[in-house]
């Protein structure tokens, strides 16, 4: 912010919120303590000379701080917690400590804004990210019920197709008397009430879609191989604006699906990619990147989810479908790499185009 007159920094907490701000003609460092509410800071704020300029790190407590400011008038940056230097022989931490060492990031414009979503986007988020909790718990149900089956020396046979109605009759049909049949049918339950909670959500998520202000980001991502209405939406909500990005390059960086390296020098070591960001995104991405091992194709799901969309998003998608089963031929059959390997590769370059989709106005 151009003329700025006094930085501060914050340190929030549930209950309490620490300040520190420093006056830019004076350099006089000030510090503060208040409750756990937004009114008294943004009064306090207000009182100090303008233009003033604040941040803190984005943490369980959201979004409201920055929201308040916002509404007073006061700029506010929202830093991204994982990027913030801190000394490595820095063995003192206290609230105070932290508010000053955000504070002094901002004076020498060193930290890293994350987007400030609306509470529409901050709703929606957290609608798909409760259905994607409901959907580790059922997993995590399945495999207690498969276990407790393993134990009985009592295996399915027809392993290819587990959780269809075939399979349903045929678990419910299974006699392992006494607490052992007790447990059997808490586990069923247990994962009856999963589903039902898991349709319940997914059906209020294709509710909301159509008049959020993702609607059009997500008809065009579902014109891709692999990504459908839920999938589309969890890129949306996680991603939030496309357009913020200026080249594909920086939203796969934002992803983490970009390679680490160590180099020094002459040398050059790429690793692993670097799993920042959002892991549900990259999950995401990841698996409907195993879509494209198949032929190019356009079927009737594909076609329907395509119907009324330009010429240029669809070409885009055929674009996509050829440019990433060549990935995967090259990667997997001509240099033998490791299909989970070659399946990152090919989410890397699927989110290049989900990127291009969005922007292709």
């Amino acid at each position: 912010m151009p003329g700025t007159m006094t930085y501060v920094g914050f340190d929030v907490h549930a209950r309490s919120m620490h300040a520190a701000a420093v006056d830019v003609m004076s350099g006089e460092l000030t510090r503060y303590r208040f409750r756990g509410d937004l009114e008294t800071p943004v009064a306090w704020l207000r009182t100090l000379p303008g233009p003033v300029r604040g941040c803190y790190e984005a943490g369980p407590t959201g979004y409201g701080l920055a929201r308040a400011l916002e509404a007073a008038g006061i700029g506010c940056v929202v830093a991204a917690p994982g990027k913030i230097e801190r000394a490595a022989q820095d063995k003192l931490k206290t609230d105070q400590r932290d508010a000053e060492r955000v504070l002094r990031l901002l004076m020498i414009d060193a930290l890293h804004p994350v987007r400030v979503p609306t509470v529409e986007e901050e709703a929606l988020r957290d609608l798909i990210r409760a259905r994607e909790d409901v959907r580790g718990d059922l997993m995590r149900a399945r495999q207690r019920l498969s276990k407790l089956l393993l134990r009985h020396d009592i295996l399915y046979e027809d392993s290819a197709s587990t959780w269809t109605q075939r399979h349903r009759s045929w678990l419910r049909a299974q006699q392992l008397g006494g607490g052992a049949q007790a447990t059997l049918l808490d586990y069923l339950g247990a994962i009856d009430t999963l589903e039902l909670r898991r349709g319940t959500l997914e059906k209020t998520i294709g509710e909301l879609v159509p008049a959020s202000s993702y609607a059009q980001a997500v008809a065009r991502l579902r014109c891709l191989r692999g990504i459908d209405t839920l999938s589309a939406a969890g890129l949306c909500a996680e991603i939030g604006d496309f357009t913020r990005f200026e080249r594909p390059g920086k939203l796969m960086s934002y992803v983490g699906l970009v390679p680490s390296e160590n180099s020094s020098g002459e040398s050059r070591r790429q690793g692993p990619i670097t799993k920042t960001g959002s892991r549900h995104a990259r999950r995401l991405l990841v698996e409907a990147s195993w879509h494209y091992r198949k032929t190019p194709s356009r079927g009737i799901t594909l076609q329907r989810r395509q119907d009324g969309q330009p010429a240029n998003i669809i070409a885009i998608s055929w674009q996509a479908q050829q440019r990433l089963h060549r990935v995967w031929q090259r990667l997997a059959e001509q240099r033998g790499k490791r299909r989970t390997i070659v399946a990152v590769a090919v989410a890397r370059e699927l989110t290049g185009f989900c990127w291009a989709l969005a922007r292709a106005d």
